[in-house]
């Protein structure tokens, strides 16, 4: 009897002083000792357990008979678990049989709690689920190969480009997927970056070109990640067919190339016009000159109003023709960029325009300078500032042109006390050959703004009028193309 004790003493110490949950039952499946971890596991007070049925902890595991058969199970067997106030968990449970001095039939249970494995297994489920779902929905292909090439995995869309079926193309290696020399070559790529790391698309995206079961190529971007499953490197590519976007990018290609041509020829026909037309122009002004001085006692009054109209539409069509000239050489790529100085230029066409007394154009002090071709910042200024002055219509003209800080660089504007214009002229008036001059203003060859904006267009500008008739115009621009150089400029000094 002294020796059972003992031998229980022994029990309950070795119980006592294991970290993991420890409980020992008799032959009918009665807890007869617990340690403190499995009392804190299961919800009860010190010594409750004891004489508690294991059927109590473990309701699925039944009476002593089937615990004695857990026991001689091998391994860790999952239970569902039971707490005192009734909430249930997962456990796993190792059942190990005791023989005792005295042959009494023990069972020892070492008990684990599997929630949280639990929890983390469905996380992961729940995520490769949710993984799943996002791959077989992509718009585009993905392909699962392992470190030796093969394939793994085909999402929907990888089957619908290529043209294969999953189960044709799984085990077999993706270079099956490419024509040659891209096939020849994939192996090697990705065996010296297993060696060496050298990457040539492993992380990076890259333009290749890829084969259907059918034979047939086709052009696509291809980004490789890697990734890695435990002691498994696997690489994920994801392919996008570029079929339709190289077909337009050689269509833009093949609209530029006739547009460059189409504006070579525009401009070659407009030195041609300039050459062929101007010559015989001037020889009809200098012809109708002589007339008039050589036989004005001849001609009377209304024959040398006739000629001297004659001049005077004679050298309309000349300005027409040179304003057509500018227009065709403006184009983007064949300015030299210079710093202008905005006031200076200014100046000098003020003093080259020679307004009338009446007329007081205010230029800024402040308008910031510019880095552009100075040609065409001096037809974009002049053309605005000689409307102005043509189109006014008051005792007192004043013409300003200041500047103002803008999103994308400085506002320049151009403002007058003119005729106006209505808001419905708005557009017609930037467009080539249109003007509203109306009588006693001159007569203008509608160039002059068409010419401005497209000297604002290439420079990444925007022009715009606002203008009430009777009170005057303000046109505004902005240049950022010349501003961001300008400010450039300004720092690398």
């Amino acid at each position: 009897m002294e020796n059972h004790v003992v031998e229980s003493q022994t029990m309950s110490w070795l119980l006592a002083s294991a970290i993991e949950p420890m409980l020992i039952a008799d032959g009918d499946g009665t807890v007869i000792l617990a340690n403190a971890s499995v009392e804190k596991l299961f919800g009860y007070g010190s010594g409750e357990l004891h004489r508690t049925p294991l059927a109590a902890l473990f309701p699925n595991l039944g009476s002593g008979l089937d615990m004695h058969a857990a026991a001689h199970a091998p391994g860790l067997q999952e239970l569902a678990a039971r707490r005192k106030d009734g909430g249930e968990f997962s456990a796993g449970a190792h059942f190990s049989p005791l023989k005792t001095r005295w042959g009494l039939p023990l069972v020892l249970a070492t008990i684990q709690d599997l929630t949280s494995r639990k929890q983390a297994q469905q996380a992961f489920l729940d995520s490769e689920a949710r993984m799943r779902a996002i791959v077989d929905t992509a718009v585009d292909a993905i392909i699962t190969i392992d470190q030796g090439g093969a394939i793994e995995r085909m999402n929907p869309a990888a089957i619908r480009l290529f043209g294969y079926a999953e189960h044709e193309a799984l085990g077999r290696n993706v270079s099956m997927l490419m024509p040659p020399p891209y096939r020849e070559l994939h192996d090697g790529f990705l065996q010296r970056y297993l060696a060496t790391g050298e990457k040539r698309i492993i992380g990076t995206g890259r333009e290749v070109m890829g084969q259907r079961k059918d034979g047939s190529c086709f052009p696509m971007d291809l980004t490789v990640a890697e990734m890695s499953i435990g002691a498994r490197r696997m690489f994920t590519g994801m392919v996008r067919d570029i079929s339709e976007r190289k077909r337009a990018q050689a269509e833009v290609q093949r609209l530029l190339a006739e547009l460059t041509r189409a504006n070579e020829e525009l401009t070659n026909f407009a030195y041609v016009v300039s050459h062929d037309l101007k010559a015989p122009l001037r020889g009809i002004n200098s012809l109708a000159s002589w007339i008039v001085t050589d036989h004005a006692d001849q001609l009377g009054q209304q024959g040398r109003q006739q000629l001297q109209q004659l001049s005077v539409r004679v050298t309309r069509m000349g300005a027409l023709i040179d304003g057509i000239l500018e227009y065709s050489r403006v184009r983007r790529g064949n300015e030299v960029s210079e710093r202008v100085d905005v006031v200076a230029l200014i100046r000098e066409i003020i003093d080259s325009l020679a307004p009338p007394a009446h007329i007081a154009i205010h230029v800024d002090p402040g308008l910031p300078a510019l880095t552009a071709d100075r040609t065409r910042i001096q037809q974009l200024f002049q053309n605005l500032i000689a409307n102005a002055i043509q189109y006014s219509d008051k005792p007192q003209g004043e013409i300003r042109v200041q500047a103002r800080p803008g999103d994308s660089g400085p506002v320049y504007s151009v403002a007058d006390n003119g005729i106006g214009i209505e808001s419905r002229h708005f557009e017609r008036i930037f467009q080539l050959f249109q003007t509203l001059a109306p009588e006693g203003h001159g007569t203008g060859t509608g160039v002059g703004l068409a010419l401005v904006r497209k000297i604002v267009d290439m420079y990444g500008g925007q022009v715009c009028v606002e203008s009430t008739p009777g009170v005057g115009s303000t046109f505004s621009f902005t240049l950022p193309r010349a501003a961001r150089d300008a400010q450039n400029d300004a720092g690398a000094r």
